[in-house]
């Protein structure tokens, strides 16, 4: 008996990078944003999440919880969360505080997907965290704190410190990597985890295993529970999707570089701004991206389905015209049901 599953078998998520555009502003990326969210959550998608990156031009979810809390205000049902913050940028306190606070304004739809990188560069890692010591080494320390303020009963004393708001209150905690450490820690935890495959599409498989091999059930989950990352880009034919894909290529051209940009329009051609080290390093990079017609991508992400056994696929969309980036969630929809 096989147990092949088919796109509409598994759950959909978006994730939302809140892009700037060249020309553009910050306000009108936060107005796109819940815009944005609005339509997923008509159209069916599961969660929301928005991600931690620092000194960034065209990324506009720096501080990721205030960006939550706009979103979920904003809609009713679908689960807003982070994917993710940076932990070691931050206090677990303060994180718990904040998050202890969204779940009390938004009862029931709060996600926590915590990262271990520093989401920017080392300078700028520097200046948030002033200590650069661990570099997410004590990571799995840090996490522990973390789901210790939100339920003090796993401290072997009583709490000094308490979160407030936070704690007791029931927030679902996610571990996001690009490789296999959050993947064993996850495991050993028995938490969610969410492999970022949209930009690591060679450690996917991998790390999966690694979770899948070593997960404990736990209070939290049963039996494991994997999200992957992809970029999707839809458009009604092939020509046009390749066409508004060139943002996003271009996106990695410049953080390749070392000059990250505000997300740039689309170009009829590639060919003449990067090198062909360059495309030969983006097609590698990139090759968890899926873009083309809703057919095309239709059979490009079942066979991703396939290899991955994935139980929900959370999809980045960088598009530079807001309004081909709802159409590309909305033929996205249609072909997943």
């Amino acid at each position: 008996m096989s147990n092949k599953k088919s796109l509409s078998d598994v759950k959909w998520s978006v994730l939302d990078l809140a892009p700037v555009v060249e020309g553009g502003t910050v306000t009108e990326s936060f107005q796109n944003t819940l815009d944005l969210a609005q339509h997923a959550e008509k159209w069916g998608y599961n969660r929301y999440w928005l991600a931690e990156h620092h000194n960034m031009p065209g990324i506009a979810s720096s501080a990721t919880s205030v960006v939550i809390g706009h979103v979920a205000g904003g809609t009713s049902k679908i689960r807003v969360g982070s994917g993710g913050i940076m932990l070691p940028n931050h206090a677990p306190l303060v994180i718990a505080e904040q998050f202890g606070t969204l779940d009390a304004l938004y009862p029931g739809r709060i996600d926590l997907g915590l990262g271990r990188a520093p989401g920017t560069d080392q300078v700028t890692a520097q200046a948030l965290r002033r200590d650069l010591g661990n570099m997410g080494d004590d990571f799995p320390y840090q996490l522990d704190e973390l789901r210790t303020y939100l339920d003090p009963e796993r401290a072997e004393s009583p709490m000094k410190v308490r979160a407030v708001p936070g704690e007791g209150q029931d927030i679902p905690i996610w571990l996001l990597g690009s490789s296999g450490f959050s993947a064993r820690l996850a495991g050993r935890e028995g938490l969610p985890f969410a492999f970022a495959s949209h930009f690591s599409p060679d450690n996917t498989i991998p790390a999966l295993e690694l979770y899948r091999n070593t997960f404990t059930p736990s209070e939290v989950l049963e039996q494991p529970y994997a999200m992957v990352g992809a970029n999707v880009v839809i458009a009604d034919t092939d020509e046009e999707a390749a066409r508004i894909a060139t943002s996003l290529q271009q996106q990695f051209v410049n953080l390749v570089r070392g000059n990250p940009t505000k997300l740039k329009p689309p170009v009829e051609s590639m060919d003449g701004i990067w090198s062909p080290y360059e495309k030969a390093a983006l097609d590698q990079q990139l090759r968890t991206s899926f873009i083309g017609s809703p057919d095309t991508v239709k059979a490009k992400l079942q066979a991703f389905l396939d290899e991955t056994q994935a139980d929900e696929i959370i999809v980045n969309g960088q598009i530079y015209d807001h309004a081909a980036r709802l159409r590309s969630f909305e033929l996205l929809s249609e072909i997943v049901k």
